[in-house]
């Protein structure tokens, strides 16, 4: 089934669509890879650019994305998380690519459905996974990670400076709440509800419990820090990143190139890292005679960001870093 345009402009605007096919310099007979498909936008783009003996591989582990599926056998959709890269590509053949491009932001279809549980605005199940079919819901870590653990994840994917006082008054909600929800099971006022973890269910709930320690001002900010934190947990986005960055450097055909859009500085400081460095640290390796050890070369320096007139018509790409790397001929 074939996405038709309007349905896809409300799935997802693509963020600096031409800036990610100018990084990619797509060859027309080239095999391309776009990590998070999505509402199809990059990739139908992509398309348009190759001709009848390129190649086009998706993925996407949200089966939301099957929707937008491209009518075209030029593509194939892989509905898996971007980690597996290499296992899923070649199960279809496919050993070396040509280019590769992941935005990594969340969709705005995703920010839009209140039972995903990723708005901010909208009361509904605090999910957050980004596959439904299996995993913990940010509901199950907030009502059983310990007091000490919620401070890791806040402080650690969020950065939050007051994580201590959140995860205290998270613990501190959930425990209050659930003693109450059991006290009217007991007395009749309500049934228990089968599988019920804990006190907080929702992402109303989980405002509820951390409401009085949001600054003022700046409300909507520290809850998107806050959600962001238990999002990156849930899902596992950091480690997922980073073993797509290493197996897509071992993909990429010299000269290939390798895009990627972050929206948020741990995300980006990690494609940073690993584009100047090989590496997750930023220390660049030397041989015996002081020659840099390295696979990619930076395209640009500095990270690219989205025009005025982009900003003026889609503010999700306000916080959008696009960074591009070349496969080096030769270390």
């Amino acid at each position: 089934m074939q996405q038709n345009h309007s349905e896809e402009r409300t799935y997802h605007v693509p963020v600096m669509l031409d800036e990610c096919l100018e990084g990619l310099n797509i060859r027309p007979d080239g095999v391309y890879v776009d990590v998070t498909f999505g509402g199809g936008g990059h990739s139908r783009a992509i398309l348009q650019r190759l001709g009848p003996d390129g190649r086009l591989y998706a993925f996407d582990r949200d089966g939301d994305a099957a929707r937008n599926v491209i009518d075209d056998e030029r593509f194939c959709l892989i509905g898996e998380n971007f980690c597996h890269l290499k296992r899923f590509l070649r199960l279809y053949g496919v050993r070396r690519i040509d280019g590769l491009l992941a935005d990594l932001g969340v969709s705005s279809h995703q920010l839009d459905e209140g039972e995903r549980g990723f708005s901010t605005r909208m009361d509904g199940p605090l999910d957050l996974r980004m596959d439904r079919r299996e995993g913990t819901t940010a509901a199950d870590l907030v009502n059983s990670a310990s007091e000490e653990e919620l401070e890791r994840t806040l402080r650690l994917y969020g950065e939050l400076p007051n994580a201590r006082q959140m995860a205290k008054a998270i613990v501190k909600w959930r425990t209050v709440e659930a003693e109450s929800g059991k006290r009217k099971a007991e007395s009749g006022e309500r049934k228990a509800e089968s599988g019920e973890a804990g006190g907080i269910r929702t992402t109303g709930d989980l405002k509820a419990a951390v409401e009085h320690l949001l600054p003022r001002g700046r409300e909507n900010k520290t809850l998107a820090m806050l959600f962001q934190a238990l999002r990156i947990e849930v899902n596992g986005e950091l480690e997922a990143l980073r073993q797509m960055l290493e197996q897509a450097v071992e993909l990429l055909n010299p000269g290939g190139r390798l895009c990627v859009m972050s929206y948020h500085s741990l995300e980006d400081r990690l494609v940073k890292n690993f584009f100047r460095a090989g590496n997750f640290d930023g220390e660049v390796e030397k041989d015996f005679y002081g020659v840099p050890q390295v696979e990619l070369k930076l395209v640009s320096r500095k990270p690219i960001t989205a025009s005025d007139e982009e900003l003026q018509r889609n503010n999700r790409a306000r916080s959008a870093k696009l960074r591009v790397a070349e496969k080096a001929e030769s270390i």
